[in-house]
């Protein structure tokens, strides 16, 4: 909604005058709203946008939410002498509380005056097409987190400060970047054009110089297969032409690497360009290595993760171009090791949850409520931002009390009759009580006691530690068998199910709630059983390499990386993919759903080798919130060497690890430890050395944004 710069009254407020002085303030003014409501804003046009088969698809499978159409902003002013102010609103508003003014309709808002006193300046702004939001700058007064807010429900809380500081760029008009991309003619026929645009992308496609009496019709492709494959293809249009004189004709954002124009009657034109869309993101994360197909891999990885974060973070770009809380949590975690850009992850978070009241598990899947409170958790610990945590706190304990609601006899998370019951695309029993589901609430249940802790809410605090306790108590007694040396997989009407399968067993080694010795017995019964059902999804290869990274097995995944991500790279693959089963024939791999090209080959989760490299191989993450304090673990594996950079808030870790020289470069930090091992005694330029064990060393990096080299 266009700014609209009228105000419908103002009225006096009689509060007594205060003679304390505001001190003029340098700060900046920001675009503030209610806290959650941008987010819930780029979520919804996100999620209205996804078409298939020239059809528009909505957000069907569970509710999506606007933002609320009235706010309300309160500033306490305290003002000895009068100053000039000005306010842009997103919407249109009514301000009351102004001491010593009537009402006036014939001020102009950007330029006004706030009278001498004591008083609470109310602006209450009403937008029902878009965000609820103002931008107020005062020589005293700026618009920023110190403002409070209120959706008219009794409550006034702390504004969200929006990262937005030009007043004249309304909330509501945000939009992601666009330049402009060529093609290339592949292939022409009579009446037929097949483009290609070098990698798979995703943009306004962009018809040049149309005319004449007919249709055209643009079929778009990840594949050649699908952009020659007419209307099977996931994604097609139909434009009708009727024009003598040549036009541009800008079709709305598709997903594509090749798009096959077809004419229809006498219609032409010159040629097919896009303006590639995108989310401006820093590429902060950086790794290489002396493997050229790893580094390969690494940055297709970054790429497939770049097209899919975008207003929020979304699982594909073709499909299903929406926000699923599964798919965002792993898109936190490889922002953390890339971009660090935490602002997308919060409107992702928010998006995901909505309003209140929470009647049904987010994106009515029962895994993916959990995946929302973990994935908040660790926000936390890579960010150490609390205030998001106390803004967030309310919505976050109304879904912990969801879920508690929703237990079973048993205490247990099962699925009920309205829940899709995820964990993976994979042939396994789904129905009774998982072992995998109640882990994943346990988990849950620490991220809740943590966050309430944060915000001092002592009773939540102290039943959720009982909880965590007695949740892990119970799941080790019903479902570790020591006979089997692993977790079984389910148990139906009390009966344990004699099956077995990877999730629940290397969920349990990533949150680290079973012995050494046990995991031992996972790593060989389980996660290195070829007789084990296997994981073909890089959603659950995610995890599964991660927690053999966990217990030493950095040799085995990279072999594992270069197969599995190398496989695709070998069917010409420019971003990784939903799924992959190397066993497939070369023509079923694009197959899924019960469509022929139904499979996405642009999926958020095939990019986890930005985040295996960054934790696990460069070995570094932090071990308190914000990098406040952090460990680095390198691991050369089977490399000769290998180089890289970890983002975090306080500055950047560089790390270059050969066999017989580490160089770290720190960030504004003096809590960093580097543990490695060496042969002899490391020669170290500076920091405190100390020896853990035979051939393995500690080195406190102690001095903020300084270089340490080791020689071992």
């Amino acid at each position: 909604m266009k700014f609209v710069a009228y105000i419908l009254a103002l009225v006096l407020l009689s509060i007594p005058f205060n003679s304390a002085i505001a001190e003029p303030k340098e700060d900046v003014a920001y675009w503030i709203a209610y806290p959650g409501e941008f987010g819930i804003l780029t979520h919804k046009n996100l999620m209205t946008r996804r078409t298939e088969r020239n059809q528009h698809i909505p957000a069907g499978l569970y509710r999506v939410d606007v933002p609320y159409g009235i706010i309300q902003f309160n500033k306490r002013i305290t003002l000895q002498k009068p100053e000039k102010a000005s306010l842009h609103v997103d919407g249109k508003f009514y301000i009351r509380g102004i001491q010593g003014k009537g009402t006036h309709y014939d001020y102009d808002p950007t330029d006004f005056e706030l009278p001498a006193g004591d008083y609470t300046m109310i602006i209450l702004v009403e937008n029902f097409e878009g965000l609820p939001a103002i931008h107020f700058k005062s020589p005293s007064y700026v618009s920023d987190d110190s403002w409070h807010v209120s959706a008219l429900n009794g409550e006034l809380i702390p504004a969200e400060q929006l990262s937005f500081t030009d007043p004249t760029m309304l909330p509501s008009d945000y939009k992601l970047a666009v330049k402009p991309i060529e093609s290339i003619v592949l292939k022409k026929e009579e009446n037929s054009i097949l483009y290609d645009f070098g990698k798979e992308t995703f943009g306004f496609p962009i018809l040049h110089n149309v005319e004449g009496k007919g249709r055209l019709y643009l079929y778009y492709g990840e594949s050649i297969e699908e952009a020659m494959a007419g209307k099977l293809a996931e994604t097609w249009d139909i434009r009708k032409v009727d024009s003598d004189v040549s036009y541009i004709d800008t079709i709305p954002t598709r997903a594509f690497r090749y798009v096959q124009v077809v004419t229809e009657g006498d219609v032409k034109h010159t040629n097919l360009s896009a303006d590639y869309e995108y989310l401006p993101l820093d590429y902060r994360g950086a790794f290489k290595s002396s493997d050229p197909l790893l580094n390969k891999i690494y940055d297709i990885s970054y790429y497939t993760l770049h097209l899919s974060t975008r207003e929020v973070h979304i699982d594909g770009i073709k499909r299903d171009r929406w926000a699923w809380s599964g798919d965002a949590y792993q898109s936190y975690l490889m922002n953390f090791y890339t971009f660090f850009d935490e602002d997308v992850n919060k409107r992702t978070m928010w998006g995901l949850r909505g309003h209140e009241p929470q009647t049904r598990h987010l994106n009515s899947i029962l895994d993916y409520t959990f995946y929302w409170l973990i994935g908040i958790y660790d926000h936390y610990v890579y960010t150490g931002d609390i205030e998001f945590i106390r803004q967030i706190y309310p919505r976050m304990k109304s879904t912990m009390d969801f879920c508690l609601s929703r237990l079973n006899e048993n205490g247990i998370a099962e699925g009920q009759s309205t829940d899709w019951v995820f964990v993976d695309w994979a042939p396994i029993q789904k129905t009774g009580e998982l072992s995998f589901e109640q882990l994943l609430f346990i988990k849950s249940l620490e991220a809740m006691k943590v966050s309430a802790e944060l915000v001092e809410d002592k009773p939540m605090q102290e039943k959720m530690t009982k909880l965590y306790s007695d949740k892990i108590n119970q799941f080790n007694d019903i479902f570790w068998q020591d006979a089997v040396g692993a977790y079984l997989h389910r148990r139906v009407n009390g009966k344990l199910s004699e099956e077995i399968t990877r999730y629940t067993n290397m969920f349990a080694i990533l949150l680290d709630i079973v012995s050494e010795e046990r995991k031992q017995k996972i790593k060989h019964n389980v996660l290195l059983n070829d007789s084990i059902l296997a994981i073909t999804t890089p959603y659950m290869k995610f995890y599964e390499l991660a927690a053999l990274c966990e217990i030493g097995e950095h040799k085995y995944v990279l072999d594992y990386v270069k197969d599995y991500w190398g496989g695709m790279i070998d069917l010409g693959a420019t971003s990784f993919w939903e799924a992959y089963d190397p066993s497939l024939p070369d023509n079923e791999h694009y197959a899924m759903y019960d469509r022929p090209f139904g499979k996405s080959l642009c999926h958020a989760w095939g990019a986890n080798p930005v985040y295996l490299f960054g934790k696990y191989y460069l070995g570094i993450k932090p071990t308190k919130p914000g990098y406040r304090e952090y460990i680095i673990e390198p691991n050369l594996a089977n490399l000769k060497w290998m180089e890289g950079t970890v983002p975090t808030p306080i500055g950047d870790i560089k790390l270059s690890v050969e066999t017989k020289k580490i160089i770290v470069h720190t960030p504004d930090s003096n809590g960093g430890v580097l543990r490695f091992t060496s042969s002899k005694k490391p020669k170290v330029s500076n920091g405190i050395l100390t020896q853990v064990n035979k051939n393995e060393f500690e080195l406190k990096l102690n001095q903020a944004n300084s270089v340490y080299e080791i020689n071992r």
